[in-house]
């Protein structure tokens, strides 16, 4: 999986108190080596055992970890990441570990924790073990887990991989200095790993503060066969001594994550690209410990539209506002696994169940993925039309009763009425708009329209009085009343007594009952707004014009003014109205 090269490593005991379960039995051992010893020795050479890819039980069970950081919302490639490690995890019968690393404590909020795991759920990325769930491996916070990076620190220390460091913030910052002046990288110059053990102990004596340095070997460099991107390198002399534990006894974020993956048996590492260059420290620290390297697998970034790093300036970018703004899960969970992954296929759409079936980490792709706003937003259109009837009803009846367009949530009218509409719906709130519309009758702005114009040619008056004829005589209304085909039958015979059909019926029909010159089957949409005036389920709030309303508006217009110059056609409409 992984190697470092150079001169030979030490094999490293971990001890029974601090070793996770899995490597309790272990047959690793601290060397009788002299921290003196360390000072002499720069170089390392090492073949970095790794687990299998593959396995699913044994010592090979594949266990994965998704570890946000609570100091904010759940990006989408946050989710993302957490859904390809649930996948994996799921496709090999292996574990899926939510770990929070809340280290940052000035960041960190349990506002945040919540938020972060409350989308996890609505995703339904259920993990086995973490927070709320328990297990063999925690605590599974981070900021509880303190005295574990200590002990293994302290550790380090005793066999001499990492060192103490009393240098100054004004001694680092003149380091930084001369090695810009130098075209050299800003690495630390190691000016406490030769140091003798009086020089050590004068310091302690007097109390300066110090952090914990990793010794890092002077020639080498570590190979990587990342599962995603394959074969990556770096060569060891651009790294230098790094910090592993600062003066005030926190732990380093790179420490911190080594510790917790060895001791927690993580398998694999699937996580951001942007982590990319943290493999190399990390790496260095399995060794030193003894752990046996996990497999990574680093996944390229979501990109907004300009291929720039996806931010909150190209607009809603969390988890939560995204349900917020009425997206289902499923869709979410849809789009974000082909943000960089397909099964070689032209299908896009997945339910969970069937991308545990097929997903491959293989199948991941190297570049970055452009996150689509109107993809996103088509998709969701389509899982939303895909509901059971009595979830997709319930959705959107709560949601017309929650904003008082309805006084109530279910029934014959909103039934109908979402089957009516929601060809036209991608999101929940979407149906709002939708339902309005159906109840609006804004007739004066369809008339004036350019568009309306064959229709006025086409002699709707007459039209328009043979209309107003029907509904007087309760034909149109006995026709509503029996329904879809009770329309059907009478529009034949009105059609027939005008000696019209097609475009020349329907249209003039359309304009004049619903104020549209487009929308959805007039039909249904005639027959619901009948429903709609004697059922009581519309709110007074909802500006319906219902349909006795609509004739008195028919019977007032001026057909003679709507024919002349659009200053004399607004007027005589806005007076009609």
């Amino acid at each position: 999986m992984a190697a470092l090269v150079g001169a030979p490593w030490m094999r490293i005991r971990v001890f029974p108190e601090v070793a996770p379960p899995f490597l309790r039995q272990s047959s690793l051992y601290f060397a009788n080596r002299r921290v003196s010893d360390f000072r002499k020795i720069r170089t390392f050479s090492v073949s970095a055992s790794s687990i299998s890819d593959t396995g699913n039980d044994g010592e090979g069970a594949v266990r994965v970890r998704f570890a946000p950081s609570p100091t904010g919302n759940l990006h989408v490639g946050g989710a993302r990441t957490a859904l390809f490690n649930y996948l994996f995890a799921r496709s090999k019968g292996g574990k899926f570990v939510l770990r929070i690393e809340d280290t940052d404590l000035e960041r960190s909020t349990k506002e945040s924790e919540e938020a972060v795991l409350r989308d996890l759920s609505w995703l339904g990325l259920d993990w086995d073990e973490g927070p709320g769930v328990g297990g063999d491996y925690g605590p599974y916070r981070q900021s509880e887990r303190n005295s574990l990076y200590k002990q293994y620190a302290e550790k380090l220390v005793e066999t001499g991989h990492v060192y103490r460091c009393f240098c100054s913030n004004e001694e680092l910052e003149k380091m930084k200095e001369i090695a810009k002046l130098k075209n050299l990288p800003p690495v630390y110059t190691g000016k406490w790993a030769s140091a003798t053990d009086d020089e050590v102990q004068e310091e302690l004596v007097k109390g300066t503060p110090y952090t914990y340095r990793f010794r890092v070997p002077k020639e080498g460099s570590l190979k990587i066969n990342d599962l995603i991107r394959g074969e990556v390198s770096w060569n060891l002399d651009t790294l230098g001594d790094f910090v592993i534990m600062r003066s005030n006894g926190q732990p380093v974020y790179n420490f911190c994550v080594t510790v917790d993956d060895a001791t927690m048996a993580i398998s694999h590492v699937i996580r951001a690209e942007e982590h990319l260059p943290n493999t190399l420290r990390q790496a260095l620290i399995y060794k030193s410990l003894g752990f046996p390297m996990p497999n990574f697998a680093h996944v390229s970034l979501i990109l907004a539209p300009d291929r720039s790093k996806l931010s909150k300036r190209h607009g809603a970018t969390s988890v939560g506002q995204f349900r917020e703004m009425g997206y289902l899960p499923q869709a979410m969970v849809n789009y974000l696994a082909l943000l960089g992954w397909g099964d070689g296929t032209e299908n896009e759409f997945f339910t969970l169940e069937q991308l545990v079936e097929k997903f491959s980490i293989g199948r991941v792709n190297k570049s970055g993925a452009i996150f689509d706003n109107t993809k996103l937003r088509w998709m969701n259109g389509q899982h939303l039309r895909v509901l059971p009837s009595e979830e997709l009803t319930k959705l959107i009846g709560d949601r017309w009763k929650s904003t008082g367009i309805l006084t109530e949530s279910e029934g014959p009218f909103i039934e109908e009425a979402i089957q009516l509409l929601k060809d036209g719906i991608d999101l929940v709130p979407d149906s709002d708009k939708a339902l309005s519309n159906l109840l609006s009758y804004p007739l004066h702005v369809t008339l004036t329209s350019p568009e309306a114009k064959p229709v006025l040619d086409d002699n709707v008056s007459d039209f328009s009085a043979s209309l107003i004829t029907a509904y007087d005589s309760g034909e149109l209304l006995s026709a509503l009343e029996g329904g879809h085909a009770g329309w059907q039958k009478w529009v034949k015979s009105f059609g027939k007594s005008l000696k019209r059909k097609g475009k020349s019926l329907f249209m003039p029909l359309r304009v004049l009952l619903t104020g549209k010159l487009h929308g959805p089957d007039m039909g249904a949409s005639v027959v619901l707004l009948h429903k709609a005036g004697i059922s009581g389920a519309v709110a007074p709030q909802a500006d319906f014009i219902p349909l006795n309303e609509r004739f008195k508006i028919l019977r007032q217009l001026d057909w003679e003014a709507l024919s002349k110059d659009p200053p004399l056609v607004e007027a005589t409409v806005a007076a009609s109205n």
